[in-house]
């Protein structure tokens, strides 16, 4: 659908070229320019239309298949816990205490307070995130379809993007800077660019007089595509010039679904929540026998 104005283009500039050949014995060189640059034009407008089709369609396929993930949860499901599994002191509770201590993060909270709120903040605002993402499925209203604002309405995008920030200077300082290797900088960089591109939808939906131009509603389609493997071009659903920042933001979100399992976000999202199973269970059959 989008060849109909390109090929409207090039029609219009060669016959622009004809009239301007048929005026004189010979076409001058505005004529030939005229036809090469409309022709050129085109060809890049196609090059980018079907980029962002791939990235937007195509490429989300591919970074949300699961083998790479469920291979690495088994690789660490498989490997000995890397510490002793007893709890101590001893409590009554052990599967819950097991979980307090995994998701409250004393160890870290008494040793470093600063880094442990960020922490707590970028954990909290990964769960609204990823509520705010579902929310955008017809089968999830938490906000009305209608709304331009998503769930948060910007400050969701702030719960990530600020600590994103303070994880990213604080690889510049003391032994963090030390023990730091290239790949840590380049996802942080990922992050912080992934998070600003989806703040900037989401503030410019909500807090300007035109946004974005897409609603609920519309992101809703193109995840519905999406869910029935229709295949179809987002920009049938996404209006709107802004398309473009969905498309990067899209990229981002596929490049870093492709290298999580190799990274050491995995860590936290397999290692931890595993080993605490594993800690629960452990002390939970040491107090029967």
């Amino acid at each position: 659908m989008h060849n109909v104005p390109a090929a409207a283009q090039i029609v219009a500039a060669v016959s622009a070229a004809s009239t301007s050949a048929a005026a004189s014995a010979q076409p001058g060189p505005e004529a030939v320019s005229a036809v090469s640059a409309a022709v050129a034009h085109t060809g890049l407008a196609l090059l980018f239309d079907w980029l962002e089709y791939f990235i937007t369609v195509p490429m989300v396929y591919i970074a949300f298949c699961l083998v790479a993930i469920v291979v690495r949860m088994v690789k660490v499901a498989r490997s000995p816990a890397p510490f002793q599994l007893a709890l101590y002191p001893a409590v009554d509770r052990p599967v819950l205490a097991a979980l307090g201590d995994a998701l409250g993060m004393s160890q870290i909270r008494r040793r470093k307070p600063v880094f442990w709120f960020f922490l707590m903040m970028f954990h909290v605002g990964l769960v609204l995130l990823l509520l705010g993402h579902l929310d955008i499925l017809p089968q999830v209203n938490i906000v009305p379809p209608e709304s331009r604002h998503m769930l948060g309405a910007g400050a969701v995008g702030l719960a990530v993007t600020i600590p994103a920030f303070y994880f990213m200077f604080r690889r510049f300082r003391g032994m963090n800077r030390q023990i730091s290797v290239p790949s840590d900088y380049l996802l942080l960089l990922l992050l912080v660019f992934l998070f600003l591109l989806g703040d900037l939808m989401s503030w410019g939906n909500s807090w300007t007089a035109h946004g974005f131009v897409m609603t609920k509603a519309d992101f809703a389609s193109y995840f519905d595509g999406l869910a029935r493997f229709t295949f179809a071009d987002p920009r049938q659903v996404l209006h709107g010039s802004h398309y473009h920042f969905v498309a990067l933001h899209v990229l981002l979100a596929n490049l870093l679904f492709l290298i999580l399992p190799f990274t050491k976000i995995a860590h936290a999202f397999f290692s931890v929540p595993l080993n605490v199973i594993r800690r629960a269970v452990w002390t939970t059959r040491q107090n029967k026998s």
